[in-house]
């Protein structure tokens, strides 16, 4: 059977399907019983559909955690699909996957190689793996404001001060869209037989289209977390995990995966992840090559509007940008006088328009083949009339308005030693100089300014203090307020 012809095939989806047409008597959870047992107006809205595919992991319908039916087959396929030795469904999210990746190679006290722009969720992984992250500085832009990839120079660096460290792991593509050169990042890595972990989060379709970057498995990497439902089509929390070569078990996979995952594993997820490869498979490379050009498109008219600019290939080097994903809309707003985020405010009450983030700087909008020209016609169209708003032309004669990215701060204790440790609790405007025994960050995009066990800096103190003061999205401490923040207790002698 050809490839095509075996990837028009939904195993699960059918196999769950197949299942509700018999109409069984169902004296197992989930209690609600197709909607029966619910509120009724819920009930309405979700749709028998839906309430009829909610189902366990009885028999018939397989069992994620120890696949050898319909599951199993919709893995396969999926793995054929993404070029991976062996799939593994995630429905604890890309989150769930990557700490099942740093807990497959790490084990306590081993190191591990990580950008320092890396997401809170494999940060936590360190934590439970009890790791010990070597950091490399990624790439930071002075124009736009945020830090992009790391480059082959840096990698070969870290590799050769610890060649003893567990695994490489490598963000293929940036939250922005920005990849660093994975291939060659990879082929150095295994130079040292060491394997090569990707955060593919913002990557499920990259695979499907030769216009985009490299996917992990292209570029020859061991393991992939890659979320499905970002931009792949599937429903929120549902992932991949991708391995390939043989520096990685998947029994140990396995293992690891299922400690990490509910034992009342969502069917819906699970189909959701089914379908959403078939249809990339079959009708990915037509609808990217659309959506891509829908960006193009806009991206061109967005660079005529005063004010704001929304970079392209032009910015792309030898190094961290080695490549860009043009579906992502990184539009600078500083030479408004505002912030990304009173943009992102201005937008949703003016224009009903919401994007992915903002920061101080910039927003970002993302586009996939769910979106329409209308649609992106009228994010344009908003965004002259912000610019005929708040534009004044006095920063026209600038070339470059001053941006600010945290420091890298020093790592004074392992995460999990500091996560673990004595603690105080102190007020933030008065931490500098402790470890910091909690993550800090703001989300989105979820990259710790501040993670257990690194000295707080006054610098990355006022840069939080900014972005409080433009009202971004602040948080990681207990106190909700910020206001305070927990520490590592400091002992003093005895008098």
């Amino acid at each position: 059977m050809s490839f095509k012809l075996r990837q028009q095939k939904t195993p699960l989806f059918d196999g769950l399907r197949q299942h509700i047409k018999g109409h069984p008597v169902q004296f197992h959870i989930p209690g609600h019983k197709h909607g029966n047992g619910m509120d009724p107006e819920f009930k309405q809205f979700i749709g028998p559909n839906a309430l009829a595919i909610d189902l366990i992991n009885i028999e018939p319908l397989d069992d994620l955690h120890h696949p050898d039916g319909i599951i199993k087959e919709a893995q396969e396929l999926a793995a054929e699909a993404f070029g991976a030795d062996h799939t593994f469904f995630s429905i604890q999210g890309t989150s769930g996957a990557i700490m099942t990746m740093i807990m497959t190679v790490c084990s306590p006290g081993e190191k591990i190689l990580v950008p320092r722009n890396v997401h809170k969720s494999i940060m936590s992984a360190i934590i439970f793996s009890g790791a010990t992250p070597i950091f490399i500085h990624p790439e930071l832009d002075e124009q736009l404001g945020i830090s992009h990839g790391i480059t082959v120079t840096s990698v070969k660096r870290a590799l050769q001060a610890h060649p003893e460290a567990k695994g490489l792991l490598v963000i293929n593509p940036t939250y922005f869209g920005i990849s660093a050169n994975l291939k060659e990042i990879v082929q150095l890595a295994h130079s040292y037989d060491m394997p090569v972990l990707v955060d593919e989060a913002h990557g499920a379709h990259i695979h499907f289209n030769d216009n985009l970057p490299l996917s992990a498995m292209q570029a020859g990497a061991d393991m992939a977390a890659t979320s499905v439902h970002k931009l792949g089509g599937s429903l929120t929390q549902s992932s991949v995990l991708n391995i390939q070569g043989t520096r990685i078990s998947p029994l140990r996979v396995q293992s690891i995966i299922s400690m990490l995952t509910t034992t009342s594993t969502s069917y819906i997820l699970l189909a959701s992840l089914d379908t959403a490869r078939r249809h990339l498979v079959l009708e990915g490379k037509q609808l990217i090559d659309q959506t891509i050009e829908l960006a193009l498109t806009a991206r061109k008219e967005i660079n005529h509007i005063l004010g704001l600019s929304c970079p392209g290939e032009e910015i792309l080097d030898d190094n961290a940008i080695y490549d860009y994903d043009p579906t992502k809309l990184i539009i600078s707003v500083k030479e408004l006088n505002i912030s990304g985020y009173e943009v992102e405010k201005w937008l949703r009450e003016h224009a009903n328009i919401e994007v992915e983030l903002s920061d101080l700087y910039n927003i970002l909008c993302i586009l996939t083949s769910g979106d329409s020209r209308e649609e992106v016609g009228h994010l344009v169209k908003a965004l002259k009339q912000l610019s005929d708003t708040f534009y004044t032309g006095e920063l026209s004669l600038s070339n470059h308005v001053h941006t600010q990215v945290p420091h890298m701060p020093t790592l004074a204790l392992s995460p999990r030693d500091a996560f673990y440790s004595e603690t105080e609790i102190v007020r933030l405007k008065d931490a500098a100089g402790r470890i910091s025994a909690e993550f800090l960050m703001i989300y989105p995009p979820g990259i710790p300014i501040f993670i257990p066990g690194e000295i707080i800096e006054q610098e990355n103190l006022d840069y939080i203090h900014k972005n409080l003061e433009a009202g971004l999205p602040v948080q990681g401490p207990e106190d909700p307020s910020l206001q305070y923040i927990r520490v590592i207790k400091e002992r003093k002698a005895i008098l």
